[in-house]
């Protein structure tokens, strides 16, 4: 084992642990790290925005860095990192190589937070009002995702069902594939069924999957549950609400946009059901894990339960079908001893599926173990070197030709 202990994240964007689930998710990674004597830098290009999290409070150093800019080279070359971790496969295009090139020793993990591809595969068969096949999988951003994937030393998985497609639809080796969900843990002190109220949707309006989620329950869902349910009120909190979000605005209807939740978990654990209708995306959907810890059972679509509940009950329905969800939403509504059940079922997923405890030592090991055999982890995964040989080729004349170009 080495003895020195430094980890660089490099960020897709500053984590925001108010705002999504991905953020909550690198902060989790960060503790996870921290908590087992790592010096952590943490890297990004983007900025700085309202709602980004203080890192240096927890001690972390924090660094902007550039795009296609040797100033990056130096700055990795001193801080030579053990371990590097990519946030998002975008991440490890653009900087990959040049870790790669001056730390050639350092671990290379990709957090994929979920599968890019088959979330925009998906989105691509709901614009264009069709059934996803599996076809639509093939895609160039597969391509470039999958490619990311094989030239990291580790990628780490929120989804068993990700991992499953990974493996058997384009024959990617398990020993680079590593299942870390999203950690959570019951809420204390949650209100009881008589005293909640109201439905509940909670998610952040840069990612297109929240979007569209809204937009159907606005269009399609709200205007049948509002007729079984006049008094009942749909409050739609969520952080960076556009123009098109507002204009969804509707108190006549009762359907409420709230904009940013200052305090996400006292929202779900108010509500009486969370009604999440995703008709795309990938991952595990952190508003329902959310809802889970907060005792606020949830009627969601296949694609918002996927890879969740494992063979556990779901903690409340599963429905597809706008009519049979409509339904759904009412009688848990409505069942002071059906939503006690769901609820319960829920604390059940919390404690045996993402509880830390679960996952934390494990994951140690397996870093500790890469450390230690390193060169041995990577002989066998010759198409990753092969794959980082061309990209570290390709990717690093043309950055350079760009950083030439931005000098003139």
């Amino acid at each position: 084992m080495l003895k020195s202990k430094t980890l660089l994240i490099i960020g897709f964007v500053w984590p925001e642990p108010k705002s999504s689930a991905a953020g909550s998710r690198m902060m989790q990674l960060i503790d996870l790290f921290q908590t087992n004597d790592y010096a952590i830098t943490f890297a990004t290009t983007s900025q700085n925005l309202e709602f980004s999290e203080d890192l240096s409070i927890l001690g972390i150093t924090s660094k902007t860095i550039e795009l296609n800019s040797s100033s990056f080279d130096y700055f990795i070359k001193e801080l030579n990192p053990n371990i590097v971790i990519f946030d998002r496969f975008m991440v490890e295009e653009q900087f990959g190589w040049r870790i790669t090139e001056h730390c050639p020793n350092a671990i290379k993990i990709l957090n994929t937070e979920d599968l890019h591809s088959m979330r925009q595969a998906r989105q691509l068969a709901v614009k264009e009002n069709r059934e996803f096949i599996e076809d639509d999988l093939f895609s160039d951003v597969a391509k470039r995702e999958i490619a990311s994937i094989l030239r990291c030393d580790l990628s780490l998985m929120v989804s068993e069902f990700e991992i499953e497609l990974l493996q058997k639809q384009f024959n990617v080796s398990k020993e680079l594939l590593y299942y870390l969900p999203i950690f959570a843990k019951k809420i204390p002190d949650i209100p009881i069924y008589e005293v909640r109220k109201d439905f509940v949707f909670i998610g952040n309006f840069l990612h297109e999957p929240n979007w569209d989620c809204v937009k159907y329950l606005s269009e399609t869902i709200w205007p049948l549950l509002h007729n079984r349910l006049p008094d009942a009120k749909m409050l739609i909190y969520g952080a960076y609400s556009s123009q098109k979000v507002l204009a969804l605005h509707k108190p006549k209807q009762q359907f409420y946009i709230m904009g940013r939740a200052e305090a996400a978990i006292e929202v779900v654990k108010n509500a009486k059901v969370v009604l999440a209708p995703i008709r795309f995306g990938a991952g595990i959907k952190g508003k329902l894990l959310e809802a889970m810890q907060c005792g606020t059972p949830s009627v969601t679509s296949s694609i918002g339960a996927e890879a969740m509940a494992g063979n556990l009950d779901w903690n409340g329905f599963v429905k597809d079908n706008p009519k049979f969800f409509v339904e759904a939403a009412v009688q848990l509504y409505e069942d002071k001893e059906l939503w006690q059940q769901c609820q319960k079922n829920g604390f059940d997923i919390v404690e045996k599926r993402f509880k830390k405890t679960l996952f934390e030592k494990e994951f140690i090991t397996k870093i500790n173990s890469l450390l230690d055999n390193l060169t041995q982890h990577r002989n066998k995964n010759f198409i990753g070197s092969i794959l980082q040989h061309h990209l570290l080729s390709s990717t690093k004349y043309m950055s350079k030709w760009i950083e030439e170009k931005n000098r003139k």
